[in-house]
């Protein structure tokens, strides 16, 4: 190791390396032609991304030491698991605007990659807000424990892809194609330039993960505060969404008690950041928790399925 470069230098360009790299060639390479993504080949990639996440936490105890390491992993499994409402939202919105399944990996490719850089100032401003104003530590607290609650009644609300506000104002001032045109977010048409649905739905998908990143940062800034720790754990966890949705998109309804293990673990982190003055919770037992929570969601979902309506089966005499 060059003596001119610290380890947190070292980390940081492994992780640019690591995530660009790998990025460009599941762009450049595996997927260059938008095609349907198979269950296999999404586990493998799943799979990928868990593997380097957890190389990296390998490589931060290497050179940081066992605690950084704790708050990445915490803060991954965090962030993974409340990120699976995401996937939940990308299911409505690849059905509600009928996306052709060989262009949904071009829109979760550019969704995610918008989503890098705003969670990357959502962190950096939530960081500083806390320095420099400690109380409002109590005021992240306080959202999450109300976003935790209130997910934990929101099962049967109604998502309505088309009352998006910013999708709304778009289409004020920018004219839509009715039909897709391939892969292209934008065409031009005897003389005029038109956005395609496509591109609504990566504008859908963007402003639906700036919603969720006011949960799910300050649920990782209940474990660490450091901004590299809280970074690329949030980064390694939403780059490997992708995977994940192809992966789970055949079973996703299978988990339908795992909004009770999410919001049970918004409420905990929240109390954790609210208390934490008076009661540090060690890393190791809030990873506990975390796990315990979501693996008691899972167990219940698929131990007591999910209540068809029985109205449904019903025949007409």
């Amino acid at each position: 190791m060059p003596p001119h470069m610290s380890n947190d230098a070292w980390l940081w360009t492994i992780f640019g390396v690591v995530v660009v790299g790998v990025m460009a060639l599941d762009l450049g390479v595996f997927h260059r032609q938008s095609r349907e993504i198979k269950f296999k080949e999404a586990l493998a990639w799943s799979g990928i991304w868990i593997g380097l996440a957890l190389g990296f936490m390998g490589l931060i105890a290497l050179l940081r030491g066992r605690q950084p390491a704790l708050e990445f992993l915490t803060g991954y499994v965090i962030e993974e698991s409340l990120s699976v409402d995401n996937l939940f939202v990308f299911l409505l919105l690849f059905s509600f605007f009928r996306v052709p399944k060989q262009h949904q990996h071009d829109v979760l490719f550019w969704g995610i990659l918008g989503a890098v850089v705003m969670r990357l100032i959502f962190i950096v401003a939530g960081v500083a807000l806390i320095n420099r104003f400690h109380w409002i530590i109590y005021i992240f607290g306080a959202v999450l424990v109300y976003s935790g609650v209130k997910m934990a009644f929101k099962k049967d609300e109604d998502i309505h892809p088309e009352s998006n506000p910013v999708l709304k104002l778009f289409r004020r001032f920018y004219p839509v194609t009715k039909d897709y045109h391939g892969k292209s977010f934008f065409v031009r048409l005897e003389g005029r330039r038109f956005a395609t649905p496509l591109f609504v739905v990566l504008l859908v998908a963007e402003t639906t993960d700036l919603i969720f990143a006011v949960d799910s940062i300050p649920a990782v800034l209940a474990i660490t505060r450091d901004p590299f720790i809280v970074y690329t754990s949030n980064i390694f966890a939403i780059l490997g969404l992708r995977s994940l949705y192809f992966a789970l998109v055949g079973v996703m309804n299978l988990f339908h008690h795992l909004h009770y293990g999410l919001s049970a673990i918004l409420v905990f982190v929240g109390a954790k950041m609210i208390l934490g003055h008076w009661c540090e919770i060690p890393t190791i037992i809030a990873l506990g928790v975390v796990a315990v929570l979501l693996t008691l969601s899972v167990v219940a979902s698929l131990i007591w399925p999910e209540k068809k309506d029985q109205s449904a089966n019903m025949q007409s005499p």
